[in-house]
C-alpha cells in the first residue's frame, strides 16, 4: 500500500493531465457543434430554395395563362376542348372536390373507428398485429392500389351496378379511401393514446360506461389530432395521381353520377402534359391546375400547423 503522500501526488498528476486534456476536448466539441450548426442551416436554406424555385417556376408559367384567356373562363367554364382554344377547368375542379369529399366520407368513419379499436378496446395482441399492418399499408406504392382497383374493383362494380364500364368517382373514391385509411387511422390512434389517463379515470369514477368515456371524453379531447389526421389524408387524396388515373375513366367532363367516366386535376395533368408544347395556352392551363393543387396543399398544411399550435397551447 502506498504512502498518503504518494497517493496525493498521483491524484494531483491525474487531475493536471485531465485539465490539460480538457481544452482539447472542448475545442473538438465546439468545432463539431459549429459544423453541425452550419450543416443544418445549409440544409434548411437549400430546402427553402428548392421550394421557392418550384413555386416560382410553376406560378410564373401558370400566370401566363391569364394573358391569353380570362380567369372567369378558366375557373367557371366547363368547356375543356384545347383543340378549339377552350380551357375551362371548372369540371376538373368540381370533380376533384367531389372525389375528395366522397373519399373522406368513406374513409374517415372507418379510420377513426379502427383508431378507437386499437387505442381503447382491442387486446394487446390485436394492437401488436393491426398497427404494423397499417404501417405497411402506408408504404405500398400508389400504382399497386391502382392496379388492384383496375383488375379487382372495376369488374366487381360492373357486376354489382350493371354499368358497362364501372369507371368513375365511386371507384376512384374507394381506391383513395383504402390509401388514406392507414394514415388517418395511425395519426388518430396516436392522438387518442396521448389523451391523459386521468380523464378516463375521472369519467369512470362518475359512473360513465366505456362508450360514454370514448365518445364524450376521449374523442373530444383528441379532436384536434383527429382533424389533423383527416386533413393529412385529404392532402394525399387531393394530390394522388396514378391510382386515380387507372380507375376514373379520364374523360374531361363533369361527373353527374358515381359511374360517369370523368377526370380530376391530377389525372388531366398527367394524361395531357406530355402532348403539348411548352409555350402554348394549353401548357399554361395545365400549369395553372398544378399551381391550384399546390395552393390547396399549402392551405391544408397551414391549417394543420395552426391546429397543432392550438393543441400545444391547450
Amino acid at each position: 500500500m502506498g504512502s498518503p503522500v504518494h497517493n496525493l501526488t498521483s491524484r494531483v498528476k491525474g487531475n493536471a493531465a485531465a485539465v490539460s486534456a480538457s481544452p482539447k476536448r472542448h475545442s473538438r466539441h465546439l468545432l463539431s457543434n459549429t459544423l453541425f450548426r452550419y450543416y443544418f442551416l445549409f440544409s434548411i436554406l437549400a430546402l427553402c430554395l428548392v421550394l421557392g424555385l418550384v413555386i416560382l417556376f410553376i406560378g410564373k408559367t401558370a400566370l401566363l395563362l391569364f394573358g391569353q384567356i380570362s380567369p372567369l373562363d378558366f375557373f367557371f367554364s366547363f368547356n375543356w376542348t384545347p383543340e378549339e382554344e377552350a380551357f375551362g377547368a371548372a369540371a376538373f375542379i368540381v370533380n376533384t372536390l367531389s372525389l375528395t369529399a366522397l373519399t373522406l366520407l368513406i374513409a374517415v368513419p372507418v379510420s377513426v373507428g379502427m383508431a378507437v379499436l386499437c387505442a381503447e378496446i382491442a387486446p394487446k395482441w390485436m394492437k401488436n398485429f393491426i398497427r404494423p399492418v397499417l404501417d405497411l399499408l402506408v408504404g405500398i406504392p400508389s400504382i399497386v392500389y391502382g392496379y388492384l382497383g383496375l383488375t379487382v374493383l372495376l369488374p366487381f362494380l360492373r357486376r354489382a351496378s350493371g354499368e358497362g364500364l364501372g369507371d368513375g368517382l365511386l371507384a376512384a373514391a374507394l381506391v383513395l379511401a383504402l390509401m388514406v385509411l392507414p394514415t388517418i387511422c395511425r395519426i388518430s390512434d396516436d392522438a387518442i393514446v396521448s389523451v391523459p389517463r386521468k380523464y378516463r379515470d375521472a369519467a369512470y369514477a362518475l359512473g360513465s360506461t366505456r362508450l360514454q368515456v370514448i365518445f364524450r371524453v376521449v374523442l373530444p379531447a383528441a379532436k384536434r389530432g383527429i382533424i389533423s389526421a383527416v386533413i393529412l389524408g385529404m392532402t394525399r387524396a387531393v394530390g394522388e395521381t396514378m391510382a386515380v388515373v387507372m380507375v376514373i375513366g379520364n374523360t374531361p367532363q363533369l361527373a353527374k353520377t358515381l359511374f360517369t367516366p370523368s377526370s380530376v386535376l391530377t389525372s388531366n395533368i398527367v394524361m395531357q402534359i406530355s402532348n403539348v408544347e411548352f409555350d402554348s395556352t394549353w401548357n399554361y392551363a395545365l400549369h395553372m391546375m398544378a399551381f391550384l393543387l399546390l395552393l390547396i396543399s399549402f392551405m391544408l398544411i397551414l391549417v394543420i400547423r395552426i391546429l397543432g399550435r392550438k393543441r400545444r397551447e391547450a
